[in-house]
């Protein structure tokens, strides 16, 4: 008990170190592909609200309304009273929804096993770039996987009061699955995984068939508030998916056969998005998790094998157990069943990264116990354990502030990696590369004492925005790319190779280029057109 208490305490000071690490990055990260447009539908909601649901310019703005707009509202309103930069404001809501994240994944770690657990999922949640990393610019993944996870610590925590749930914690359920479904049609998993576990207990619990009809019956009379609050919160959130009964399963079709030409990579094969392999996702978690939650999660798989005769499925706790590994498994065998349009790695799919935390952390703990009698292999394991944590620790700060590009050793070195798999997709780093482009500019006048009397125009591979926003008045963004003075771009499905022109400068972490600055000013003819980019 004593040494739960010191881990607990230790646990408190991880949050402290997480809280301040988010405190002074948050606006060390560029504006995302999606962020503008994003951030305009949560404008146009906020109008909705303003006009007395007058104006519903928000119902047809872009493919927008096929989501919800829980993350962009609350945005949106801050916006007008936070004294902070938008984009940075941004930032930071989104790093402190994925600190509660940590929260509830930490909280379900300490009731599945202890303190121990809990501060193994702080760390491994942390050496996961793709949320670490991803939770300053991915505002729509990573606040729609923090709501996700609170919904599956409500669902265990029912779980062990079915069939007569504590009001409180259904009213809390209802506000995690409505707020997951205020920001994605993909929050109706939660349902099914509330679904599944009422049927999960009923089913161990009772032998007569009418004795768990009847359990059903009363488990979901009493959960009729966490339905009633879930539904209030969507229709508050996204009001488009209430103003037709069919509009909800119209956004899950849309988000389960995307329709607009796009191309990702896997494994340096390019391929259309509506025709990746089965797969895509699983590969996609093989290469970036980091090598000692692929441990974790490899030690929990052995041991569960070996230890299953010994297992009482009426145990609360591994009800519990059964809920995480559902909520991990479920959705990939969703995409090998379905074979859904995807892209951009797992970023559609943040929400099965604390689960499987949760459950590399346990596999972690479960290979210590078992190796309680055998000293040597103990040590080694532990030494194994620290050392790739360290490295992995120690990459993630050589890539900063670019952690959500992060691949472990299986895709080879980084250089590799960016090149057989989805690199900069999020173009975080053309914030730097504008800012580079700004200061050769700058040495550039200081030498030859002339100065520009008109701007430079900057031809970006990205969204406007993402360029304009970090130059300053001397450089104009245009969509006249042969034209343009300048072009800079990430090198993400070779979009670096659009434009021809003198290289001046790049972005670069670990020997991989991220993005290039071309100079383009001396360019005549045929060589400023632009041509397609490489399949390969």
């Amino acid at each position: 008990m004593h040494n739960q208490q010191l881990i607990k305490r230790l646990n408190f000071g991880l949050f402290f170190l997480l809280g301040l690490y988010i405190a002074l990055t948050f606006d060390q990260h560029g504006i995302s592909n999606d962020e503008e447009v994003q951030h305009i539908y949560g404008r146009l909601l906020l109008n909705f609200y303003n006009s007395g649901f007058v104006d519903q310019s928000a119902f047809h703005y872009k493919n927008l309304y096929l989501y919800g707009g829980f993350f962009d509202l609350i945005a949106a309103m801050l916006e007008k009273i936070v004294p902070i930069w938008i984009w940075d404001m941004r930032h930071l809501l989104s790093a402190i929804f994925g600190f509660f994240g940590f929260i509830a994944s930490y909280k379900i770690a300490c009731i599945l096993k202890d303190e121990r657990a809990g501060l193994l999922v702080i760390l491994l949640l942390f050496l996961t770039g793709s949320w670490s990393g991803a939770m300053f610019t991915h505002t729509k993944d990573v606040p729609f996987a923090t709501c996700m996870t609170w919904a599956l610590y409500y669902i265990i925590k029912i779980s062990r009061e079915l069939p007569n749930p504590s009001l409180g914690n259904t009213i809390k359920l209802g506000l995690a699955i409505g707020c997951s479904l205020g920001l994605r049609v993909g929050g109706i998993f939660s349902i099914f995984y509330l679904i599944a576990t009422i049927s999960y207990v009923g089913s161990v619990t009772f032998n007569q068939v009418s004795d768990k009809i009847n359990f059903w019956f009363v488990s979901f009379k009493n959960l009729l508030p966490a339905a009633i609050v879930a539904f209030g919160l969507m229709a508050i959130f996204w009001p488009w998916a209430v103003t037709a009964p069919d509009h909800p399963l119209e956004a899950a079709e849309a988000f389960s056969h995307f329709s607009f030409n796009m191309t990702t990579i896997i494994d340096h094969h390019v391929v259309d998005i509506a025709n990746v392999p089965r797969y895509y996702l699983i590969a996609y978690l093989i290469v970036r998790l980091p090598e000692i939650i692929l441990i974790g999660l490899s030690g929990f798989v052995f041991l569960a094998i070996k230890n299953a005769r010994f297992i009482d499925i009426k145990d609360p706790k591994y009800c519990s157990l059964f809920i995480i590994v559902l909520s991990t498994l479920f959705p990939l065998v969703f995409t090998l069943i379905d074979k859904p349009a995807l892209y951009n790695g797992i970023r559609h799919f943040t929400f099965i990264l604390p689960p499987i935390s949760i459950i590399s952390a346990l596999g972690i703990i479960m290979t210590w116990d078992y190796l309680k009698f055998f000293r040597n292999y103990r040590i080694a394991f532990l030494s194994v354990i620290v050392f790739l944590g360290l490295c992995t620790f120690i990459t993630l700060f050589k890539l900063h502030p670019y952690e959500y590009i992060y691949y472990n050793n299986l895709a080879g070195n980084l250089p590799e990696a960016e090149s057989d798999w989805e690199a900069d997709y999020w173009s975080s780093s053309l914030k730097e590369a504008s800012r580079l482009l700004e200061e050769e500019i700058k040495q550039e006048e200081l030498k030859s004492n002339v100065h520009l009397t008109h701007p430079y125009l900057v031809a970006v591979c990205a969204e406007d925005i993402q360029g304009q926003a970090y130059l300053g008045k001397n450089f104009q963004v245009t969509k006249n790319w042969i034209a343009a003075d300048f072009y800079i771009s990430t090198t993400s499905m070779n979009c670096d190779k659009v434009l021809r022109g003198k290289m001046i400068g790049k972005v670069e972490r670990m020997g991989a280029i991220l993005a290039v600055i071309k100079d383009r000013r001396s360019l005549i003819g045929p060589m400023r057109l632009p041509h397609q980019a490489p399949r390969n």
